[in-house]
């Protein structure tokens, strides 16, 4: 599978459907060793705009105010990301936003972690992930990928 996404833009010239863009993407950064990540779109508002927006690649998703954000993510294995976890202890990249996320895993497999409990997912597999606290583990010998659309949400209660 192809690390760097194709990413096809569609648009309308008097009146008619055309393909606006064709290319590998571009906007692609590695934040920590095998961890590739392209962002792929992002909008501002809901309704959305059909504009382009160029984003800056994060490590975590900054999911604009009313907006949403597309991810594609590539995850390697733990101990390719140099990832040690201790026992008893909080997985190192458990992070939250406050975001509604759809999130795909397109190839490979990894563990959805969340405080009080974890989950393996394998390719095809569909997450809803509610602005909960939650880290992604590739305990595997390969990297995974996913596919992320990020939503702005209100904060959940807790």
């Amino acid at each position: 599978m192809r690390t760097i996404p194709r990413r096809i833009v569609t648009g309308l010239r008097n009146g008619k459907s055309i393909i606006e863009q064709d290319e590998i993407v571009s906007n692609v950064s590695e934040h920590f060793p095998g961890l590739i990540i392209s962002d792929i779109w992002s909008t501002d508002s809901t309704p959305a705009k059909f504009e382009e927006k160029v984003i800056e690649n994060t490590a975590f998703p900054n999911t604009p105010k009313n907006g949403s954000y597309f991810r594609y993510v590539q995850i390697p294995p733990d101990k390719d990301l140099g990832v040690i976890v201790t026992e008893g202890e909080p997985h190192p990249l458990m992070h939250q936003t406050d975001t509604l996320d759809y999130i795909i895993i397109i190839s490979g497999e990894i563990y959805l972690i969340v405080d009080e409990e974890e989950t393996l997912l394998k390719a095809g597999d569909i997450v809803i992930q509610r602005g909960t606290n939650h880290a992604w583990s590739n305990k595997s010998d390969s990297p995974c990928i996913q596919l992320a659309i990020l939503l702005d949400a209100e904060k959940p209660e807790k």
